[in-house]
């Protein structure tokens, strides 16, 4: 056999072997599963991108997500290891280290939380609401409501439960509430009512919106799903901003309530806001989080008296799988 044929047969081994690996690596999927904080909408849109458009498959990931709701407690679920992400909330993960559970933050959605107050037309901003009746519900109290009382020096007298009906709210002129802008306030805008809205963020409220979590030991063990997880979401987020439609035909299969409308909506909302898009991930890309940002969410949830002050806050998130990601929008 001459020295080329030799050659060219080697080659053709090495490219067939190569092939072989190649096929059983893009079917080695790693199997994931994510639970979301509450029925499928658009503010999980991200996600479901991911799915629907094979992105996480790219990155050799085979993500189910389970939806969550009111009667879900996605903590223990993710303790319990029936789930390997959550959707989460920065203080309650800061609470859970300070009860020493090992949860951990490794990405987020969106650079602010979507909660805000909405309110009649004559209401100029957050700083004018002390003759105002506001309606809070009962995490609204252990989250944003200390931290607005602090600020703008309004008093419990004041408030008053919101039950999530927003008759009163349209009933009363002198009536404010906490909203989401594509939840209250859409509902408000379909009734004809010309409310507004104001994003506490926008007042400064620290934490960050649908962030990634899941547990130290997933961190410890599985390090490179973690990053290819967080990673595929933030491009799923880029790709949801850019052509929803895929992702709308799965969160309608989830949450059959879901219309068409109030998908088209939020979206609105959320490039309106730019929560995901902007702040830090202007210049530093979608899913981006900070240590700056995390002490602020920690200092304030201190000074509100909702964090013991001794808690190592930094337990409570990582940087490492976000900071040279740069999903940039």
């Amino acid at each position: 056999m001459s020295k080329r044929m030799t050659l060219i047969r080697l080659g053709a081994a090495l490219f067939g072997a190569l092939s072989i690996q190649t096929a059983m690596t893009a079917h080695a999927q790693d199997k994931v599963t994510l639970l979301s904080n509450w029925y499928a909408q658009a503010e999980h849109g991200g996600f479901y991108q991911a799915v629907a458009k094979g992105i996480y498959k790219k990155y050799g990931l085979d993500v189910t997500i389970k939806m969550g709701g009111p009667q879900v407690n996605n903590m223990q679920i993710l303790l319990a290891g029936q789930a390997d992400f959550s959707m989460g909330y920065d203080f309650t993960v800061l609470k859970g280290v300070e009860q020493g559970l090992p949860l951990v933050t490794v990405g987020t959605s969106f650079q602010s939380d979507l909660q805000g107050m909405m309110t009649h037309a004559d209401v100029s901003g957050l700083g004018a609401l002390k003759n105002k009746t506001i309606l809070v519900a009962g995490s609204g109290q252990s989250s944003w409501w200390p931290w607005l009382k602090a600020k703008y020096g309004y008093t419990d007298a004041q408030s008053k439960p919101y039950t999530f009906n927003l008759q009163p709210f349209f009933a009363d002129p002198n009536i404010v509430q906490q909203a989401y802008p594509s939840s209250e306030l859409y509902q408000a805008e379909k009734s004809g009512s010309k409310a507004k809205f104001f994003l506490f963020a926008q007042d400064g409220y620290p934490p960050y919106g649908t962030t990634i979590i899941t547990l130290q030991k997933t961190i410890a063990s599985k390090p490179d799903l973690v990053k290819r997880f967080v990673k595929a979401t933030a491009e799923g987020w880029k790709s949801y901003l850019e052509d929803p439609a895929p992702a709308n035909a799965l969160i309608r299969q989830d949450n059959k309530d879901m219309t068409d409308d109030q998908l088209a909506y939020a979206l609105k909302k959320l490039k309106e806001l730019k929560v995901v898009t902007g702040g830090d991930a202007a210049t530093q890309g979608i899913g981006i989080m900070t240590d700056e940002r995390w002490k602020k969410t920690y200092e304030t949830m201190v000074a509100t008296g909702l964090l013991k002050a001794d808690v190592d806050y930094h337990k409570a998130y990582t940087t490492q799988f976000v900071k040279d990601m740069h999903v940039m929008p």
